[in-house]
């Protein structure tokens, strides 16, 4: 039965954060809130929990196209090629938001990502939530959105709800309030200028 642990974005209890990456630690799943919808997430080192949350989205994992969490830049050179100064500003200009950026992939990134294009999708979400339990974690973790079955709707928005139908799939489940209906704006910088991959929640004026 999966936990839900309720943390608020606007002062995440550290007691509650560090309760979420004990269950990442130990190779959990999670689903967690971010500046747009929910997420499922895992540690990127526990190739296991990768595995179970390719299975969720009913995709092979060296196939599954998950982006990273980051909880800010400083860390971004360790799991990418170098970027350059232009690159550097949109990404400074945009980031914490609701962007997914495509990006060269360094070599640190588990060989489960490195796909023949060898690149990766970066999150440094808006919601203070995922931040302080990547930065507590010390490694990013997984993104991939928990879409819902209805015809209408494309995400599930309602934590308790998320948390009924995963119940036996997942390990915990943070509750950070009603999810957003959209999902982040996709962008390729990997040739030195921003192309647009999906248009989301993120504002292309920023690019």
């Amino acid at each position: 039965m999966a936990e839900i642990v309720r943390i608020y974005p606007e002062n995440p209890n550290p007691r509650e954060i560090a309760r979420v990456v004990e269950v990442l630690d130990r190779g959990g799943v999670i689903v967690y809130p971010t500046d747009t919808v929910y997420s499922f997430g895992c540690d990127i080192s526990k190739p296991k929990a990768i595995e179970r949350v390719a299975r969720l989205k009913g995709l092979k994992p060296e196939k599954a196209e998950f982006a990273l969490v980051f909880p800010d830049l400083s860390i971004l050179s360790s799991y990418t090629k170098s970027v350059d100064t232009p690159t550097y500003k949109i990404l400074n200009r945009c980031l914490p938001g609701p962007y997914t950026f495509i990006l060269k992939a360094g070599s640190s990134i588990p060989k489960i990502f490195q796909k023949k294009k060898k690149t990766v999708g970066i999150r440094i979400p808006d919601n203070s939530i995922p931040r302080e339990i990547v930065k507590e974690l010390g490694r990013p973790i997984i993104a991939s959105s928990v879409h819902d079955e209805d015809e209408i709707i494309d995400y599930t928005t309602d934590p308790e709800l998320i948390a009924e139908k995963f119940d036996k799939q997942v390990d915990l489940v943070v509750d950070g309030g009603m999810g957003d209906l959209f999902a982040s704006t996709v962008v390729d910088l990997t040739e030195g200028y921003p192309e647009i991959i999906r248009e989301g929640k993120g504002s292309l004026d920023l690019l």
